[in-house]
């Protein structure tokens, strides 16, 4: 939770929001500077996308959107024994057609080019960073980056009209966006030129111009349908600046520390880097990564600028909740996922989400959490051979949960398609819990344990203290 500080003192530049304080510099942005980052964008992307849809049309299709309202699928006949054609993978028609396409091979070059400032030996370093503090870091990811980031008005603007946030959907979704996290972390051959989390990005660079293009082309037909003057571009330079922001400055600086969890200055450098170098193959302006005190200025004026909760971000942010819900791998039930929500964000800003009020016993439950994510963290970090051993099995776990199970992407990994496909009448609406809710007291008896056995320690500390403090008056008095 954000714990206000009585020691901290007060100028004519001291801004809060939210429930953060912090203070106004020369590195922070101002509402006019933000300006004209909302009507600027990766046009190389689109001439690109133009390009390779050209090279290899889109299928015709979209899944169930609206609360599956408005499903609709083209129906080509095959026939019967023949083979179901191969996946359209965007980053092998752009790698295949490079050296064909004047601009397929500028954008091929610029993606494969290394700039100055990468430090592959930092990268590598800020890669581990995110699985040393794993579970703190995927909490702060969900509950915070992502729900607390649906207060950014503009932004949900967009991600309403691709459907891709009611409740059918909500949690493939975020298994979808962990993937891309987990391929840029795995390894540093995964994220150079080449690997899987360099393919995967260059997919989502794609993936978000196809988006941009189809909601432009709708707001042209149909300008009632998305305000550009009001809410800039679809997936404009401020939009990917703040995602990434979320990814890292965000996590460091409000996630991390609301759970007792610290970075060393070292680990804030490192991490910073490895998103900067992200932010650069999806098409993202990196200038405000280029140093930690930049980062943490740009998530900051992000956090005073754009959180402004409207009645659609209150529909996404129950969305996920619902979505969530005693659901595998954690099976914590909504009002857990909720008070997860409000820990982090701050009851004023869950207020204006529209989130319930959880009871005392959810926010003890949060205490269990954090301390045991402190007790892990802070413990495997003073021992570097049990550091190495938690990044390793983490790697592993983290990507056979999300990716390989069942419960998470059933072994298919995402090629990032155009799936969630913006129609006139796609906009997410409220919806309910759709699939089965699975009984399991997981993660919350952790929690719960985890809480008992600390008070068990500080009571007991308590009592010893008390008795030598009885020994020393009796002895000195006597």
């Amino acid at each position: 939770m954000a714990w206000p500080n009585p020691f901290r003192r007060h100028t004519p530049n001291t801004r809060t929001c939210w429930g953060y304080t912090f203070e106004l510099t020369d590195e922070h942005l101002t509402e006019e500077e933000c300006y004209p980052l909302k009507h600027s964008y990766d046009v190389l992307a689109e001439e690109c996308l133009d390009r390779l849809n050209e090279i290899s049309p889109p299928p015709r299709s979209a899944l169930p959107r609206n609360n599956g309202k408005y499903a609709e699928k083209e129906q080509v006949p095959r026939d019967k024994g023949a083979q179901k054609a191969p996946r359209r993978d965007l980053y092998a028609l752009l790698r295949d057609h490079a050296d064909t396409d004047e601009k397929l091979g500028q954008l091929w070059r610029e993606v494969n080019t290394v700039p100055d400032w990468v430090d592959w030996d930092q990268i590598e370093r800020g890669q581990d960073v995110f699985y040393r503090y794993g579970g703190a870091a995927l909490t702060g990811l969900a509950y915070q980056s992502l729900l607390g980031g649906m207060g950014a008005a503009r932004v949900v603007e967009t991600l309403a009209r691709t459907g891709g946030f009611s409740t059918k959907v909500a949690r493939h979704r975020l298994f979808e966006t962990t993937q891309h996290i987990l391929q840029c972390t795995k390894s540093l051959e995964s994220l150079k030129p080449g690997g899987d989390g360099f393919a995967s990005s260059i997919r989502v660079r794609l993936l978000h111009a196809a988006v941009r293009q189809r909601i432009m082309k709708l707001a042209k037909q149909k300008p009632e349908y998305y305000s550009v003057e009001k809410w800039g571009i679809p997936i404009n330079d401020l939009d990917s600046i703040a995602t990434i922001g979320t990814f890292s400055a965000t996590l460091i600086w409000l996630s991390f520390p609301r759970q007792g969890i610290f970075l060393r200055e070292q680990e804030i450098t490192d991490y910073i880097a490895l998103w900067r170098y992200i932010g650069y193959i999806v098409g993202c302006p990196t200038d405000q990564f280029e140093t930690p005190s930049k980062a943490k200025a740009v998530m900051e004026t992000l956090l005073l600028h754009e959180i402004d909760p409207t009645e659609t971000s209150k529909i996404l942010a129950n969305n996920i909740i619902k979505s969530l819900e005693d659901q595998p791998p954690g099976y914590a039930s909504a009002d857990f996922l909720i008070a997860s929500a409000r820990w982090l964000n701050g009851n004023e800003l869950c207020d204006c989400l529209g989130l319930a009020r959880p009871g005392i016993y959810y926010w003890a439950l949060m205490t269990g959490q954090c301390l045991f994510f402190m007790a892990v963290c802070y413990g495997y970090r003073s021992i570097p051979y049990l550091d190495r051993r938690k990044i390793t099995t983490l790697k592993r776990a983290f990507y056979q949960i999300i990716v390989e199970s069942k419960y998470g992407l059933a072994g298919t990994e995402t090629m990032f398609e155009y799936k969630y496909v913006p129609e006139f009448s796609t906009i997410t609406e409220m919806g309910e819990s759709t699939e089965a809710k699975l009984r399991n007291p997981g993660i919350e008896r952790r929690n719960l344990k985890t809480l008992v056995i600390a008070v068990g320690f500080v009571g007991f500390g308590a009592w010893c203290s008390l008795k030598v403090a009885s020994g020393l008056w009796h002895a000195v008095w006597r």
